[in-house]
């Protein structure tokens, strides 16, 4: 895993995207080749105020430490839990700029089929903007009435040619880069097919912008497209291409977002929130038993989703939290430039985001030697989301285990998502 992630850093550490704090070393090391200036000794440095930034590193996070959020339920200003939830959500969503992106669009059914036990709907629906959604949906074959449902979300890994794929599998024949990619990251398994088995609907739609939402060459002029074209899409090196073309053209999608004055997260929670509407419409889901879950750049969606949406009665993000401490110092240049809202630190640490669901049943699972954050900010992150439970008296419904092993959603910790998933929704 270290290694593809060690690549991915080399490709795209310079714009912002996830990386390895591994291939820092080997970078500099190569740097320091050409760079007369590295042997140099400064007598006067002290390396316990080192930061990403350098020595405006203490400063800008000097910004917001040592003073609670001021929207943070933890601030004794909050007694009532319905008035502050109230307000904190409404400066979120006013911090976010959430587009509006119409009604319930039409959802098509492409192909239905039965494999591995499980009924398969693949689902197409259409935003008043962009190519389709793709969608798969998973549930038991053979079952009636109401079922339970988890909106399943893939992660981000670097890899925007590949939606759904990363975390189902419908077919024996599946993309060699798929088998890898479950390999690595979720010990082999399909785990949106595992947790359908359990007795779930399990909606899994492709994110903005990937695989039926990506970027295509043909959309974009010419002289943005270095030499890539949209033909022969699944040979495996046409798709290393574009995802070494996707991770550097994520500058510019964020800033021309913030130019047409939303945010990327927001526009991730519009499209999550319609799929939910979409999953909670149908006539086999008990839409007061729905939960969501996913990995990296799916936990970070849903930490919005299940921050935002009270109708996730139980959420799991998976190998995504931290605090924006430890982005300001240590880790922003190991994320996307999907995870960023402008101002918002001032009033909500990043885990006071999730916060907001209190008292929903909440689970958070990190990895110890995940090298997209630091350990010690992990544990305060819980210390954060644990406070506000406990304010809220809601302490049995909060829980966050750690896991030794880098970033990943193994099949162990699949067991506690899925048994945390029973406990609360059947």
């Amino acid at each position: 895993m270290k290694n593809k992630r060690r690549d991915f850093i080399k490709l795209t550490g310079l714009t912002g995207l996830s990386v390895a704090g591994g291939l820092l070393k080997g970078f500099a090391a190569e740097m320091n080749e050409h760079n007369s200036f590295s042997n140099m000794q400064n007598t006067n440095f002290d390396e316990q105020n080192v930061s990403i930034i350098g020595l405006y590193g203490g400063w800008a996070a000097g910004l917001t430490e040592n003073k609670l959020p001021s929207f943070s339920f933890r601030n004794d200003k909050w007694k009532s839990l319905d008035k502050w939830r109230n307000a904190a959500k409404e400066r979120l969503e006013e911090r976010l700029a959430i587009p509006d992106i119409g009604g319930m669009p039409k959802v098509t059914i492409s192909r239905q089929y039965t494999y591995d036990g499980l009924q398969v709907e693949e689902l197409t629906w259409q935003l008043p903007y962009g190519r389709a959604t793709e969608a798969i949906l998973l549930k038991p074959a053979n079952t009636k009435g109401k079922l339970p449902a988890i909106l399943a979300f893939h992660d981000h890994g670097g890899n925007k040619y590949f939606g759904t794929r990363k975390i189902t599998k419908t077919s024996d024949q599946q993309h060699p880069l798929m088998v890898e990619h479950q390999k690595e990251y979720y010990e082999g398994a399909a785990w949106a097919n595992e947790i359908a088995k359990r007795g779930y609907v399990v909606l899994v739609p492709d994110a903005f912008p990937f695989a039926s939402r990506r970027v295509m060459m043909q959309d974009i002029p010419a002289f943005l497209r270095n030499g890539l074209s949209d033909s022969d899409p699944e040979n495996p090196k046409n798709i290393n291409a574009y995802n070494q073309w996707a991770g550097q053209h994520e500058h510019i999608m964020s800033k021309s977002l913030f130019s047409a004055g939303t945010t990327w997260p927001a526009v991730f929670f519009a499209e999550d929130k319609k799929a939910f509407d979409i999953l909670c419409d149908r006539e086999d889901v008990d839409a007061n038993r729905v939960g969501c879950c996913g990995l990296s750049g799916g936990g970070m969606r849903t930490v919005f989703m299940g921050g935002l949406d009270s109708r996730i009665k139980c959420a799991v993000p998976v190998g995504f939290m931290t605090t924006w401490k430890d982005f300001v110092l240590n880790k922003s240049f190991t994320h996307t430039w999907m995870v960023y809202v402008p101002l918002l630190p001032n009033e909500l640490d990043f885990p006071e985001i999730l916060s907001l669901r209190v008292p929903l049943p909440t689970l958070v699972l990190n990895d110890e030697q995940d090298d997209l954050y630091t350990l010690p900010e992990m544990q305060q992150a819980d210390n954060i989301l644990g406070e506000v439970y406990k304010k809220a008296g809601a302490m049995d419904r909060y829980k966050c285990s750690f896991y030794s092993g880098p970033h990943k959603f193994d099949k162990k910790m699949q067991a506690e998502a899925f048994d945390w998933f029973d406990k609360w929704l059947k």
